[in-house]
């Protein structure tokens, strides 16, 4: 029988982190049981500060980890019940999530096929939130599973307990607190599909798909997310480093007046949400190159290392993209990955 876990001390982690940043860990650990979380947690190892990483798709490492990094290896999808329309379904937070959003699409179950190609793991997504055109896994989730350090115990979370907002949730605002182990969602298979946002109608209609099923959306989805966004395997980056701004709607309509062309939509009691993209190629970012550090010429959105720049170099260089849009339009962008070893 395989160990439950496995301890490296003094780990490398640049194989671990998207944006290929070179970085060490005091302790790597490599989970297989959940069921082992108290003793690896009581281990000497998990004295100090303890980051559960998954794919390292959502975070810059700006220096060393003096804790301990954990790798939740355990995987596992079931159907809790399925009613023929509806199916509740759990999957264990070390599930791949594209693989995840695959293996629900094969049994006809609708809401995750917007979300399609988004890197990263299964635990991983409700600590986000991760949204992508037009949808929010907060939508389909009904709780989630996490250990509680403070409690010292396992806690089943509803989604309303889970504090979701933009890209943002209870996990995410206390990080040392929780560790997801499983996520469930409630899936559909008569779900209306959402099509009218960013050009996903348009990808359906050029592939001669006008009545599209879930499966088609997500292969549409695909298709969008590959010319946009720089491949992780090509060029090291983190996927969108920035966060769309949410302001109120006096800048909101200022920014519009002064730009017309400006992305503007709404998010709901007098706030308006903004395009990072928009504002960040306006400051003439796009394609920008400081050393190894850049922004990708795809995207403006995206942060890229282009061999050998340091957690510290890309953190430089996405505060001065910060700091131009700003200065240019009075506007504050927030990262969407985590920063480890600095503050923003």
């Amino acid at each position: 029988m395989p160990e439950a876990f496995t301890l490296v001390e003094n780990a490398a982690l640049a194989s671990l982190n998207t944006l290929r940043v070179a970085a060490q860990a005091r302790w790597l650990a490599e989970l297989r049981d959940p069921d082992a979380l108290p003793t690896l947690l009581d281990s000497p190892a998990a004295r100090g500060p303890v980051l559960v990483l998954g794919e390292g798709s959502n975070v810059l490492f700006a220096g060393d980890f003096p804790g301990l990094v954990l790798r939740p290896l355990w995987s596992g999808v079931q159907v809790r019940d399925d009613d023929g329309v509806t199916a509740r379904v759990r999957a264990a937070a070390g599930v791949g999530w594209d693989a995840f959003v695959d293996w629900t699409l094969a049994r006809g179950l609708a809401g995750l096929e917007n979300l399609a190609l988004i890197p990263g793991l299964v635990g991983a997504a409700p600590i986000q939130n991760i949204g992508a055109y037009g949808v929010e896994v907060a939508e389909t989730i009904t709780c989630v599973e996490a250990w509680d350090r403070n409690r010292g115990c396992s806690s089943r979370m509803t989604r309303e307990q889970c504090g979701f907002g933009y890209r943002d949730s209870v996990f995410k605002r206390d990080p040392e607190r929780w560790i997801v182990t499983a996520v469930e969602f409630l899936l559909s298979r008569s779900v209306p599909l959402r099509l009218d946002y960013a050009g996903v109608r348009e990808e359906l209609a050029s592939a001669g798909v006008s009545e599209p099923s879930p499966q088609q959306v997500a292969d549409a989805v695909r298709r969008l997310r590959r010319r946009k966004l720089p491949d992780p395997a090509v060029i090291g980056n983190a996927g969108s480093f920035f966060k769309n701004p949410v302001v109120d709607a006096t800048l909101a309509a200022r920014l519009r007046d002064a730009h017309p062309d400006a992305p503007v939509y709404p998010a709901g009691e007098g706030r308006h949400k903004l395009s990072a993209a928009w504002l960040i190629e306006r400051c003439g970012w796009r394609g920008h190159r400081d050393g190894d550090a850049g922004i990708a010429a795809q995207h403006a959105l995206v942060l890229v290392n282009h061999g050998g720049a340091s957690g510290a170099e890309l953190l430089a260089l996405a505060r001065r993209v910060a700091a131009s849009v700003a200065e240019r339009y009075g506007v504050q962008l927030e990262p969407e990955p985590r920063i480890v070893g600095a503050r923003w």
